[in-house]
């Protein structure tokens, strides 16, 4: 959880948010009441109404971290939001314009000026700088990368060189290093002329004349040990190494397995190049679960709340319009059973349980499969076991809740041939889902595409379908 500025902010989130939005009406109000009243010096009334209580608001958004700035300004509809964000201190700009999500962002950027935005990039450093560049003007950017020094456009130049799926993406060029030849005590004399240590620092870096990596120092280790030993006799050489190019959930998958903090960022050379840190791997979890939710939905990205109407149409339409194209041919479906139905109409209501169980099931074994994906737990091997062992579970499933629902449809209709063709038609129907579920994700991870696309919508298209024709051509055949 982010931290607040001042110590004595113990209220959450959503308590700050209701503050703001009810100073906001409270604005709103008496503003409205000045403009309806006819009086002397109307307008110094309103100014100092307008002053008093937006100071109010304004020295509650000074006291809030940035984050919780950002989500605030997410959480609010467009008008309020732009009123918020004139509020801020432009000091503050940079740090809030990192923590909002692209979308927002995109709304906050199109309100500034070039100069504004100039004065944003020139605040933040190399790797904070790449991340905020693709929603920069082009211009902009080339501005602010000419006046760097050059060894910050070389970090600028390589953070940007880097997807934003790998370790080089994450990486940060703050990093503390030492030498294993020197003591201690030099050591912490060195740390005290810093002004302060780069966030998250749990290690220092030890490193030989040529920058390449021998071994971290654990800030612990150097505290507890004695001032007079040398760094290299308390350094640890077993250590995580990251490389640029890695993917990055590999290197999240690290930091969750090893309890990391901090993890070195070496090249092809073992040459130290920067270090990744365990808040940028939990921005990083953090994005890609919410756009495995969005894709999953069928959703193309990530879309802000009060975004105009025409762009969120755009966001939502294509998988709708796939949506739809499925429903189709679930309609026709069941047009081909007409007769069947009108023969018996007892089909008509038992045939959404068999599609509603088989949606459920199939969209449980594709969150299991994205799920082991995302985790680097499935290979060819194991995904033979793992396929005939889902279609295993979705056999007994099948079997068990098949067996209920026809007792069920007994119960109503007193009809033993339809209850064991409800049972039947739910086994097999699970069957289907359970074969799809697997193989949907799988077939996307091989395309290279996201595991997670769409998956949500495919397997309802195929429940639906498939569990209306195996339920309504069981019963055709069997009780017609």
């Amino acid at each position: 959880m982010t931290k607040a500025n001042n110590p004595r902010e113990s209220e959450n989130l959503q308590d700050h948010t209701k503050r703001v939005v009810n100073l906001l009406h409270k604005h709103k109000l008496v503003e409205g009441l000045v403009h309806t009243q006819q009086m002397p010096r109307q307008e110094l009334v309103e100014a100092l109404v307008h002053k008093q209580n937006l100071a109010e608001l304004q020295n509650l958004l000074d006291r809030l971290h940035p984050a919780d700035v950002a989500h605030i300004l997410e959480a609010m509809p467009l008008e309020d939001r732009l009123m918020i964000w004139d509020l801020v201190k432009a000091e503050r700009d940079g740090e809030i314009l990192l923590e909002v999500s692209d979308a927002v962002r995109e709304t906050l950027l199109a309100t500034m000026d070039s100069g504004e935005i100039r004065a944003v990039a020139g605040q933040l450093d190399a790797d904070e700088l790449a991340d905020l560049a693709p929603d920069l003007p082009r211009s902009i950017i080339d501005d602010v990368f000419q006046s760097l020094p050059m060894e910050e456009r070389e970090k600028l130049r390589a953070a940007m060189s880097y997807p934003e799926d790998a370790v080089g993406a994450l990486m940060d060029f703050e990093v503390v290093t030492v030498r294993e030849d020197v003591s201690l005590e030099v050591v912490l004399r060195y740390l005290r002329r810093l002004d302060e240590l780069p966030d998250h620092t749990d290690q220092l870096f030890v490193i030989d004349r040529n920058e390449y990596l021998r071994g971290v120092l654990p800030v612990n280790k150097l505290l507890v040990s004695d001032a007079d030993a040398k760094v290299g006799s308390v350094m640890n050489t077993e250590m995580v190494m990251l490389h640029p190019n890695d993917k990055a959930h590999e290197a999240a998958q690290a930091f969750e397995r090893y309890d990391l903090v901090s993890a070195a960022v070496v090249n092809a050379d073992e040459k130290l190049v920067g270090r990744v840190t365990v808040n940028a791997v939990m921005d990083f979890i953090r994005e890609e679960s919410e756009s495995e939710v969005l894709n999953q939905a069928g959703l193309r990205q990530e879309e802000d709340l009060f975004a105009p109407v025409w762009k969120s149409l755009k966001n939502r339409w294509t998988w709708l319009a796939i949506n739809l194209v499925t429903a189709f041919i679930a309609s026709r479906v069941i047009g081909v059973f007409e007769d069947s139905i009108e023969k018996l109409v007892a089909l008509a209501a038992l045939m959404p349980i068999v599609a509603g169980i088989g949606g459920n099931s199939g969209n449980q074994t594709i969150t299991m499969i994205v799920r082991a994906l995302a985790l680097g737990q499935l290979n060819p091997n194991s995904a033979k076991k793992l396929f005939t062992k889902e279609i295993a579970v979705a056999a007994v499933n099948g079997l068990v809740w098949g067996s209920v629902v026809g007792l069920f449809a007994y119960m109503i209709y007193l009809s033993i041939p339809l209850s064991l063709v409800m049972t039947l038609a739910m086994t097999l129907n699970l069957l289907l889902a359970s074969i799809v579920g697997v193989l949907i994700p799988l077939t996307l991870a091989k395309l290279g595409r996201d595991p997670a696309a769409g998956s949500s919508v495919m397997i309802t298209a195929v429940t639906d379908s498939g569990g209306f024709f195996i339920f309504l051509g069981l019963a055709t055949i069997f009780l017609m």
